[in-house]
């Protein structure tokens, strides 16, 4: 008889969450690796409001979240109908927004300063036209209006989760704003919002202007977003997850979406599905330790640099 062929392993929980949200299994492609490197601490502190939001796994809920909103401004759905590859491949659109918001939290001033540099290249071909709420009008990736609008989403919906799914913020909501209102600047944002007061009443504007609305492609989009292409557990798990995001949209925007909450117990089911989530995420290094690992590093370099200056 024929030696067996070794049997199949089927991927470890950790490896679908990292290879969805990273591209790699192990969850260290070289864009994660890299957060070792650098002469500075970054933008952010270890323990801060930026890294205690972004570390927690409620941000599986703000992504989607973070969609939802950002569907309703027609310019910044224009841009996805036309130039995003989002349908074609959904993860690699997925890791690719990851990686900017991993490399900027975590990692030193030039390796953020090269992701939005990266990211910049490729919203330079992002063009066209869409029906605003005063007849036709030309667009372009950046646009005041469309990068405030896609800031304001996504640190409301960041926000959002982690004060319904994380726990405390060192400084509350206001610290983890202010904070991330260097995101807002990276990506050429004159004036981002530094309070959650704020943030939100720039919100309602859009939406008292008339600016945000629902239309076939917003419908589209969200057609996808509810069944994304998971298998398996991940496929269940991800239902949770949407009917999550949608449950903790502000009601006005749940309306305006067309969407509405699920009547099961989505908030305690997401609890469980994040439990589960962050404990297979303990398996292995995840990329805040890759960070912490400059960080010692650069404090060695300068307790060395004390150290000798005494010596003199």
């Amino acid at each position: 008889m024929g030696a067996r062929s070794p049997k199949t392993r089927r991927p470890t929980l950790r490896a679908r969450l990292l290879t969805a949200l990273a591209g790699d299994p192990d969850g260290t492609p070289p864009w994660v690796r890299a957060l070792a490197e650098g002469d500075d601490a970054g933008y952010f502190a270890d323990g801060g409001a930026v890294w205690t939001v972004h570390a927690g796994t409620g941000t599986f809920v703000a992504g989607i979240r973070a969609l939802l909103i950002q569907a309703l401004h027609p310019g910044a759905m224009a841009g996805v109908h036309d130039f995003s590859r989002y349908r074609d491949d959904p993860i690699g659109r997925l890791t690719g927004t990851v990686r900017w918001i991993i490399c900027v939290t975590y990692g030193s001033t030039a390796q953020a300063a090269r992701e939005t540099q990266r990211v910049g290249r490729l919203h330079q071909r992002v063009r066209g036209s869409y029906e605003s709420v005063t007849g036709p009008r030309a667009y372009s990736a950046g646009d005041a209006d469309l990068v405030e609008w896609v800031h304001l989403a996504f640190t409301e919906a960041f926000l959002g989760a982690h004060q319904r799914w994380g726990g405390q913020i060192p400084g509350g909501a206001d610290a983890y704003v202010r904070e991330w209102a260097q995101a807002g600047r990276l990506m050429r944002l004159e004036d981002p919002p530094l309070t959650e007061a704020d943030l939100r009443a720039r919100m309602d504007g859009f939406l008292a202007r008339g600016e945000l609305r629902r239309d076939d492609r917003v419908d589209d989009v969200v057609r996808f977003l509810r069944k994304a292409p998971f298998t398996g557990m991940m496929r269940l798990a991800y239902r949770v997850l949407f009917a999550a995001a949608v449950a903790s949209l502000p009601r006005s925007y749940r309306r305006l979406l067309g969407l509405r909450r699920s009547p099961l117990p989505v908030v305690t089911l997401t609890r469980i599905v994040l439990a589960v989530s962050a404990k297979a995420l303990e398996e292995g290094p995840r990329a805040q330790d890759f960070a912490r690992e400059r960080l010692l590093r650069l404090r060695g370099t300068t307790t060395a640099t004390t150290d000798t200056a005494a010596a003199h």
